[in-house]
């Protein structure tokens, strides 16, 4: 017989369940307010982008300040399939993915032996690769002026224009045309990957890889002497962390139509791995709230002119200080062994 769920997990579903329904009504009660419709689609980017690094850094313990290079990717390949080849939204985004993925099993591979300060110096280099390589590779990137034009994905081929000739999402609909249409649009469908991908990674986190990840990141040796096969291990948290990050980066090309390597500097890396360490590292709603927290701040700070970003990190010293697990330290086992007779 399984034991009930503790108190503190069943609260943290709890708020889960009450966050989702906040964020499916958002975009209706804000239906005219476009500043905060936007701004709700800038914490689903980071939050994606935080599951994807909770991956690599949370469950498999591997520290990455690289992170924005696979963004990066997976915004560039979209906008060059776009722009050079025609491809679609929905066509280009699996391939950017696996592009990403690729890029991190390159990167995985050569730190297999490395660890924690070593592998954060390498990972980093990785990234800085990366952009100098976007804005020196004027022929593939368009260097710094970046690629322009890059088309916005439409609803099942219903572009969100004015009436026309052509039928639109507008007129299919009969509604009357609004801008912030497409807004809308483009918030349910950063939501929709988002939770595609919080459902993914809970699920890889009950099978054997998942296992695998957080036994690594307790305790590398002892896996090693159970038999699992460190090197694919890591490589798999590589790759998947990766592909998450180049689906977000795929979104983002599409979002804002422009993309330059000024998008993808080390201070994106930075922020992102700011959300997994202050949310809880293995915490998927920790990832949320910190989310939130390092995108709202200063949005909120902006009265506060040149000492905005001095307010921003006073309070990220405040909350290591108050939660030095992070926000949501407490994490759900993954397994639980139950007892013949019912107890744990």
């Amino acid at each position: 017989a399984g034991a009930r769920p503790a108190a503190g997990g069943a609260l943290l579903t709890g708020i889960g369940w009450a966050a989702l329904a906040v964020a499916l009504l958002l975009p209706i009660a804000f239906s005219d307010n476009r500043y905060v419709v936007d701004t709700a689609t800038t914490v689903l980017i980071y939050v994606m982008l935080g599951w994807g690094l909770n991956v690599v850094v949370g469950l498999a313990g591997l520290l990455d300040l690289g992170y924005v290079a696979f963004y990066a990717v997976g915004a560039y390949t979209y906008g060059l399939l776009s722009t050079q080849l025609g491809w679609g939204f929905w066509q280009a985004l699996p391939v950017a993915g696996a592009m990403a993925a690729a890029f991190g099993i390159i990167l995985g591979w050569p730190t297999l032996r490395l660890r924690g300060d070593y592998l954060a110096i390498v990972t980093l280099g990785f990234g800085e690769i990366i952009r100098v390589i976007l804005v020196n590779w004027t022929e593939l990137s368009g260097g710094p002026n970046g690629i322009t034009s890059i088309p916005r994905p439409s609803f099942f081929g219903l572009p969100f224009k004015p009436p026309g000739d052509a039928p639109t999402f507008a007129s299919f609909f009969g509604l009357e045309y609004s801008p912030n249409q497409r807004l809308i649009f483009l918030y349910y469908l950063i939501l929709g990957l988002a939770l595609l991908t919080n459902v993914f990674v809970s699920r890889m986190r009950r099978l054997p890889v998942g296992r695998a990840w957080e036994a690594m990141r307790e305790d590398e040796i002892a896996c090693k002497a159970m038999g699992i096969n460190a090197r694919n291990v890591k490589l798999s948290a590589f790759a998947l962390g990766a592909m998450l990050g180049g689906f977000a980066g795929v979104f983002f090309a599409a979002r804002q139509g422009f993309i330059s390597p000024e998008s993808f500097t080390f201070n994106e890396s930075a922020i992102i791995l700011a959300i997994v360490v202050l949310g809880g590292m293995g915490s998927q709603l920790g990832v949320v709230l910190a989310s939130l927290v390092l995108v709202l701040l200063p949005e909120l700070g902006r009265d506060f002119a040149e000492y905005r970003m001095l307010l921003f990190g006073a309070a990220m010293i405040l909350i290591m200080i108050w939660k030095p697990g992070g926000i949501l330290a407490h994490r759900e086992p993954t397994l639980r062994h139950h007892r013949p007779g019912g107890g744990r």
